[in-house]
């Protein structure tokens, strides 16, 4: 270790960590962090678990925050190795009856948007372009919602806001309070686009069936679809550039140590205590722990009031945000039936397979969310057709988003049944819609289930969020009503994790909210540049 005693120490080396604790030796502060891992950068990360040269990103995929994240701007992180991909198709879906995929294009690209949503309603499409004229300029609207703590009315805000942009179109405020489903029931006519919607509403990590999640519906999630990127070498390429700029600043990056607890003096958090010795905090420790980690095993229910013990003990963890990535090394990429009409959805970032309609997409994700194994389907990537780097010459990575139950409902025998057999059962699925999905255009495969991404990533239950994500557990309500500010019951103790709001996600909005808020209270430079308003 190279000290013994910092100002602040942050637990863990996810995006989040990475981020806090760039801002706080900027400002000033001698600062650490400590990684359990071998390396950093938590969900964002990018392997070759399967064949060497085939690269896979095991979690996080799709970067839709690129243009709002405070941090690629405040610290260049261009000028660190980041470099990001936006396609000109962004996201399809394709039939196994060979019928007109839907494309959904680059906000540059409208027009054929409208073009391939009017194959089935010339309404649907008049409306899907009319809401992304709408949310073009809607990012710094976004930012200021995540990039703050969250505040009282914040709710009764977003719901005015719908109503102020979209009242014409027949929305009102009261709508908010509606399921995602409803929402997008109400907006689109056609089986084809809502099949679509409900899987990428999921994906973005609203449930189709959460209330009070209609009013993501026109605004964040129709301004993020048309501005996925991903990053090029993979995700993890934005772990390495936040490193290189906490570096930078003289960010301690302490990895291979596992901090055991954290020291409680006088009522503040001192410091953490790892199994190579203790390292003293003398201003403040942050965690980038989920929050039952961090109360109950770090700090202990001897240091806590009863009713935060509780509030502890009973977070709850999935249904939502509990994935299992799938790995394919392939020698072509797929080519789908629906080619014939449109060949976009061949080359198409993110494309849904194994849904023919609404009713199995909703089946799915049900199914997912009651602890049963779906019948196999996917949101797939092939981010080899747009970035060489990810795989060798002439040949494919294909990924996606397997959701799944979470990793307590399966047993250890069933998890190794399923890493066994589900890729089989998904591959199958997938060659009725792409012909050439067959098993001979495989050269190996894997998959990566919930019960591994706990153990690896301590992601519990599998939940890249560290937190359902219901309403009980959103907003000023995340994790409970008492630590909504990121300050924890000591004094000098702080979450700055996906446990905290606005949850999961790359954003980086836990950790640099976490830094306004210690700012606030140390005295320390605001982040706030007012060309971006947060």
């Amino acid at each position: 270790m190279p000290n013994k005693s910092y100002d602040a120490i942050v637990i863990g080396a996810g995006h989040n960590g990475l981020c806090l604790a760039a801002y706080l030796a900027r400002a000033g502060l001698s600062t650490a962090i400590v990684e359990r891992r071998h390396e950093e950068g938590g969900g964002a990360n990018t392997e070759e678990p399967v064949v060497p040269g085939f690269r896979f990103n095991l979690h996080a995929n799709y970067m839709e925050f690129f243009d709002i994240i405070p941090m690629i701007q405040d610290f260049d992180l261009e000028s660190a190795g980041l470099r990001s991909i936006k396609p000109e198709n962004q996201a399809g879906i394709a039939f196994a009856d060979g019928r007109p995929p839907v494309v959904l294009h680059r906000k540059d690209l409208l027009d054929k948007s409208h073009a391939s949503i009017a194959r089935y309603s010339k309404a649907d499409a008049d409306t899907y372009v009319e809401l992304q004229k709408r949310t073009l300029d809607f990012g710094p609207l976004l930012g200021f919602g995540i990039y703050n703590p969250p505040f009282p009315g914040m709710d009764e805000g977003q719901a005015a806001l719908v109503e102020q942009l979209f009242g014409d179109m027949g929305l009102r405020a009261s709508d908010c309070i509606k399921t995602p489903k409803v929402m997008i029931d109400e907006l689109f006519e056609s089986p084809e686009m809502r099949a679509l919607l409900y899987r990428v509403s999921v994906e973005f990590g609203i449930g189709v069936d959460t209330a009070g999640g209609a009013g993501m519906i026109p605004t964040a999630l129709m301004w993020m679809i048309g501005n996925w990127r991903l990053a090029r070498g993979g995700t993890h390429t934005l772990a390495k550039a936040m490193s290189q700029a906490c570096y930078s600043v003289g960010v301690d990056l302490i990895e291979n140590t596992l901090v055991d607890s954290i020291i409680v003096e006088d009522g503040r958090a001192a410091g953490v205590v790892t199994r190579t010795g203790e390292i003293r905090a003398n201003k403040l420790v942050a965690s980038n722990a989920d929050l039952r980690q961090t109360l109950n095993d770090l700090v202990g229910a001897e240091h806590l009031p009863d009713h935060w013990v509780r509030r502890a003990k009973n977070f709850r963890y999935g249904p939502s945000h509990v994935l299992a990535t799938p790995m394919f090394c392939l020698y072509d990429a797929p080519a789908y039936k629906s080619a014939r009409w449109d060949p976009d959805i061949d080359k198409t970032f993110y494309t849904v397979v194994g849904f023919d309609g609404p009713d199995d997409t909703l089946r799915y994700i049900r199914d997912a969310y009651s602890g049963l194994l779906p019948e196999p389907a996917a949101g797939t990537w092939v981010n080899s057709l747009w970035d060489a780097t990810q795989a060798p010459a002439g040949r494919h990575a294909a990924t996606g988003w397997y959701f799944f139950p979470p990793a307590s409902d399966l047993t250890a025998q069933e998890w190794t049944e399923v890493r066994e057999t589900y890729n089989d059962r998904f591959l199958a699925r997938w060659r009725e819609f792409a012909p050439n999905m067959t098993r001979d255009n495989v050269i190996a495969d894997r998959l990566y289930t919930p019960d591994q991404m706990e153990k690896k990533n301590y992601m519990w239950e599998g939940d890249f969020s560290n937190g359902e994500m219901s309403p009980d557990q959103m907003g000023l309500n995340r994790p409970f009503p008492e630590a909504a500010d990121y300050r924890l019951h000591l004094d000098g103790l702080y979450l700055c994790g996906p446990s905290a709001y606005p949850g999961g996600g790359i954003h980086a909005a836990p950790g640099y909210n976490a830094y306004k808020v210690i700012a606030e209270d140390l005295g320390l430079p605001s982040p706030v540049v007012e060309e971006r308003g947060y």
